[in-house]
């Protein structure tokens, strides 16, 4: 029965903790913008996220070592470095993004501007990052996110036309008025805020940290192959919600707030505030989990201790980097960036750095040395290297993407 209770557990955690910022505001855009044109990408990148999500759990359960402490082993310590600047760079900005997106969240309710909360937020964030446990940082925040279950209740309750939101899937059902270019530079971000590098950094991570073996590989598939494809029906009922309500109207997302606007449409005042408290518990939980990624990769890669479980005058590299971290996203918000900004430009260079992130584990998790007999087979290669071809055409579009487009406005 605990075994059981560990796997549903997981699972609910890994369902509420997929949808972080980039997530719920790329989504609610595209679906506003495109209606249900660009879910396929969804699909695409959950897979992809499941694939590589299980070699890196399965690397933990079996080596009981962590991404970058085999990837600077096995790669050596220049290509390393490398991955590690390529994949830090963008895991610092979406932890910018998430913390932006607490303070962003909290506006909503008190109305105080959130310039004023940020100070507030990011202590906050770090007194969590140092003394909260470890399963309380995944559990809670991860079952309070699965308040935005209110999303698809909503999506049931405004009643659509359900032929015309399935017949609107295909591509070829992407509004006219709407450049190609700009379709696909809205779907590599979409395919960049589901397969965010600090998302296998931290599961990885995490692994060590609850001391994983070869009998938790079961359990780890369970939280992987169900509990990221129902976050994945998440992020579809946002972009859902966002096509019935907003595509109509030719209203486009520019606010936290107006993602949140179907809700209300469709269940009132109290699916506002469920909502919302989505929005809190995604953010805080994803600003806690791009935080500790920080940490866990640096600290792995240079060697010294690292984690929950280590005392902190023990790991004190590892807990002055979470400091520092959460400074610098501090200073970089109060210059007054706008955080949906921020966040846009997260998943996008998300989609850049993949190919620092996956390829590595791809290398490690076929590698007999650390994993005997629990390598990849055929099935995991084969995935792992026809999403590597479609990771690297989504990084070399990236960028050309966004200057064609401006950042998706042309």
């Amino acid at each position: 029965m605990k075994r059981y209770l560990a796997v549903l557990l997981g699972v609910l955690t890994a369902i509420g903790g997929f949808v972080d910022i980039g997530d719920l505001v790329t989504n609610a855009q595209v679906g506003a913008r495109f209606g249900t044109s660009l879910v396929w990408v969804v699909v695409v990148g959950v897979v992809g996220i499941c694939v590589f999500a299980e070699m890196s759990g399965r690397i933990a359960a079996v080596s009981h070592r962590a991404t970058f402490d085999l990837v600077r082993e096995r790669l050596g310590p220049r290509m390393g470095f490398l991955n590690l600047v390529g994949s830090m760079l963008v895991t610092l900005l979406t932890f910018i993004a998430e913390i932006g997106g607490i303070a962003l969240a909290l506006q909503l309710v008190s109305t105080i501007h959130h310039l004023l909360i940020m100070p507030v937020v990011a202590a906050a964030v770090w007194i969590v990052l140092w003394r909260a446990k470890f399963s309380a940082i995944e559990n809670v925040l991860g079952l309070l996110g699965l308040a935005l279950v209110a999303f698809a209740v909503a999506l049931w309750q405004l009643g659509p036309d359900w032929g015309e939101l399935a017949a609107g899937l295909s591509p070829a059902e992407k509004p006219a008025a709407e450049g190609w270019t700009t379709y696909a530079y809205y779907g590599v971000a979409l395919f960049g805020a589901a397969m965010t590098p600090y998302e296998v950094f931290f599961f990885s991570s995490g692994g060590v940290e609850e001391r994983w073996t070869t009998r938790d590989i079961g359990v780890m598939r369970a939280n992987v192959f169900i509990g990221f494809p129902l976050g994945g029906l998440l992020s579809a009922s946002i972009a859902a919600c966002a096509a019935v309500v907003f595509l109509p109207t030719g209203i486009e997302v520019e606010t936290l707030g107006q993602v949140g606007l179907p809700v209300a449409v469709g269940l009132g005042k109290i699916g506002l505030a469920v909502v919302v408290l989505g929005f809190f518990a995604a953010t805080f939980g994803a600003a806690c989990e791009t935080g500790l990624a920080t940490g866990y990769s640096l600290a792995q890669y240079f060697g010294f201790p690292w984690g929950k479980y280590v005392r902190a005058r023990e790991a004190v590299g590892f807990h002055v980097i979470l400091l520092v971290a959460t400074v610098v996203a501090a200073g970089v918000l109060l210059t007054g960036v706008d955080p949906i900004m921020v966040t846009e430009m997260s998943v996008v260079f998300s989609a850049i750095a993949l190919p620092l992130t996956y390829f590595p584990i791809l290398v490690v998790a076929n590698d007999p040395d650390y994993l005997g007999e629990h390598v990849n087979g055929p099935v995991a290669n084969a995935l792992g290297v026809g999403y590597l071809v479609v990771i690297a055409v989504a990084a070399v579009a990236a960028i050309p993407l966004m200057v064609v487009t401006s950042m998706g406005q042309g």
